[in-house]
């Protein structure tokens, strides 16, 4: 019998088969899931992971705890030293209350976690809302995303940049005017100074009183570890926060700003003025580009983007693992493919950028990072050239678009009217 038929047995047998997928995708989401943390750990087996950052912040949060000297030790045998203002050795103090290889798993486990959430933010801040709900989809994307190069790598370190991410997106892609928006970017900028940038944005962008809280998040942050750590705090803020050579070499190839790709192409591990200047005009366009994003075609995602990828491009040291902010570009990129094929092809380019691992296959043990021949460059620096790419693409997009009349508070996806008027699709890039 058919609808035909006149019974409705058509319309039952559609229903009953979407129900009976919905668990068939979630269990095969799940079981690639638990294939990739399988993976994970058959690597680990033969190569183990020196998770060596989680080392760092247990020290620092002990020297926090403890009174030590938060900038005087190093710690494993590559003799790391603290990097982050005192706020952020405050935070790692619960570090202390496990052992190491306790915190190794949970580090594993926390930063996959909020991978899910990256992904789960991104997609609703790319007006996929019904994506970022879809379990199976998420579980999906998970598994897959650990092994995007700057995701793995944060595992391999024991990073908090997916942390500091989630943070900045949840922020940011909330409505203009929500209740303290500014304040968990303000917070992050505490933490790791770099997220600074976001709040340069919102104040371009005539979110003032954002940027005005993001700026009392900071300065929070930093009246908290003066009145904890007084010391500490006034060795870093007048010290050792300009001491960029602590962090490490900014000519090896894991360095993936823009002071890394200029001082490999001239072959000197000091660009000195050359690379101030570019960082200078590079900081200038892209907070330029992501203001034009914002007001022209009304993205707040794009603009957010931009802003982060102005941030590692124009910090001294920008190690690969810091770029996991290309979990929220792909998810804005895959949200607006809608089946055009230039558009699956530039989603299909970026995502092979941050799996190829190109810089990791040229010569690098040593100096070979300085001795690379022209064609090896765009491999050693392939987040930086993207970056600077994507500036270009935006650039371009924003020219055949027109200033909408009026700006409505809050993440914008821009009208199908408005879209016909600049001549391109909603979200086209």
């Amino acid at each position: 019998m058919s609808a035909a038929d006149g019974t409705g047995t058509g319309p039952w047998r559609r229903s009953w088969a979407q129900s009976t997928a919905r668990p068939r995708r979630l269990v095969l989401a799940a079981a690639l899931l638990a294939a990739s943390f399988a993976g994970l750990w058959a690597l680990y087996q033969v190569v183990p992971l020196p998770m060596s950052d989680i080392v760092v912040y247990r020290a620092e949060g002990e020297a926090a705890a403890t009174g030590g000297d938060l900038y005087g030790f190093t710690v494993t045998k590559w003799h790391l030293p603290a990097t982050y203002p005192p706020f952020a050795a405050l935070l790692f103090i619960p570090t202390t209350w496990f052992s190491l290889a306790t915190l190794k798993v949970g580090c594993v486990l926390v930063n996959a976690a909020l991978l899910a959430l990256l992904i789960h933010l991104s997609c609703k801040a790319a007006g996929r809302r019904e994506t970022a709900h879809a379990a199976p989809t998420l579980l999906a994307a998970t598994a897959l995303g650990l092994w995007l190069e700057p995701v793995f790598q944060t595992l391999v370190f024991g990073q908090i940049n997916l942390a500091l991410a989630c943070l900045v997106l949840w922020d940011l892609s909330r409505p203009d005017g929500a209740r303290f928006k500014g304040l968990a970017t303000g917070i992050a900028a505490g933490i790791k100074l770099t997220p600074a940038l976001f709040a340069v944005y919102l104040l371009i962008t005539g979110r003032v009183k954002a940027a005005c809280t993001a700026l009392a998040g900071f300065v929070a942050s930093l009246l908290i570890g003066l009145l904890v750590l007084p010391d500490a705090s006034v060795e870093f803020w007048t010290r050792r926060m300009f001491e960029t050579g602590r962090v490490g070499k900014a000519w090896i190839v894991d360095n993936q700003s823009l002071q890394g790709l200029i001082a490999r192409v001239l072959h000197r591990p000091e660009p000195g003025m050359l690379w101030a200047v570019a960082a200078l005009l590079t900081g200038v366009a892209g907070l330029c580009v992501a203001r034009r994003v914002y007001l022209r075609r009304g993205l707040d995602t794009w603009g957010v983007l931009v802003t982060a990828v102005t941030a590692l491009l124009i910090s001294p040291i920008s190690w690969s693992h810091h770029w996991v902010w290309c979990v929220p570009l792909l998810a804005t990129l895959a949200a607006h493919t809608r089946g055009i094929p230039w558009r699956r092809a530039l989603l299909a380019a970026v995502t092979v950028a941050f799996t190829a691992r190109t810089m990791w296959i040229v010569p690098h043990r040593g100096d070979l990072d300085l001795r690379l021949s022209w064609w090896q460059q765009p491999l050693a620096s392939p987040y930086p050239l993207l970056g600077l790419g994507l500036f270009a693409a935006l650039l371009w997009w924003t020219q055949r678009a027109r200033v909408p009349a009026a700006r409505v508070p809050g993440p914008v996806v821009p009208s199908p009217r408005a879209d016909s008027q600049a001549g391109t699709p909603s979200g086209a890039v």
